[in-house]
């Protein structure tokens, strides 16, 4: 067995209620957070975050949510959350034809000039290095006011810490994401490679 972080064998009751959120939108508890289960405070730290991210207050459709994470984690070639977030946008009502064009966003008709901008802008901002620039910035600003343009660097940032944590960890992918991705974005080149079980 790796040496790497694993997921906890006994998760403590006072974080017991972020994993069952998370089981009841995703459908099963991700590795990535019963790893993170074995420091609390980080757990509860992140939920804070997500509970944001996810939740009724921000700005940005639950489906767009979900593919900027896809684009963000597509430039930082994190696969875990490529396969995550292509299955949360099919589980927001994304047709299964634009998720297996994400990656091919800019030439696809699929997509509105608005979420090509957002999307755009995801993928560049996370790339490494951030080629970020205020001309990307402007372009958001034809199509989102100034609370969403914040919402979409803040999807963007929060998939940067998952991209570095689930790639550094090698965090084991479940069978649902795995298989809909494998499915899914079997034309953007996608595969398993370390997350494998």
């Amino acid at each position: 067995m790796s040496s790497r972080p694993q997921p906890a064998d006994d998760v403590p009751k006072d974080i017991q209620p972020i994993l069952a959120m998370a089981t009841a939108s995703m459908g099963f508890a991700p590795n990535s957070l019963k790893t993170m289960a074995r420091r609390p405070g980080l757990l509860k730290g992140l939920a804070g975050l997500m509970g944001y991210m996810f939740g009724p207050e921000l700005s940005i459709d639950a489906g767009l949510r979900q593919m900027i994470g896809y684009m963000a984690s597509y430039g930082a070639g994190c696969r875990y959350c490529q396969a995550h977030t292509s299955h949360g946008a099919e589980k927001f009502g994304v047709s299964a034809d634009k998720i297996a064009d994400l990656w091919r966003f800019e030439d696809s008709d699929l997509f509105e000039p608005d979420e090509k901008t957002a999307l755009a802008f995801a993928l560049t901002a996370g790339q490494v290095p951030n080629g970020v620039t205020d001309s990307h910035y402007d372009a958001l600003a034809e199509h989102y006011s100034a609370e969403q343009i914040i919402d979409i660097t803040a999807i963007v940032a929060m998939f940067g810490f998952l991209n570095r944590w689930n790639d550094t960890v090698g965090t084991q992918l479940e069978d649902a994401p795995a298989a809909f991705a494998a499915s899914a974005l079997e034309g953007s080149g996608w595969e398993i490679g370390k997350h494998r079980a």
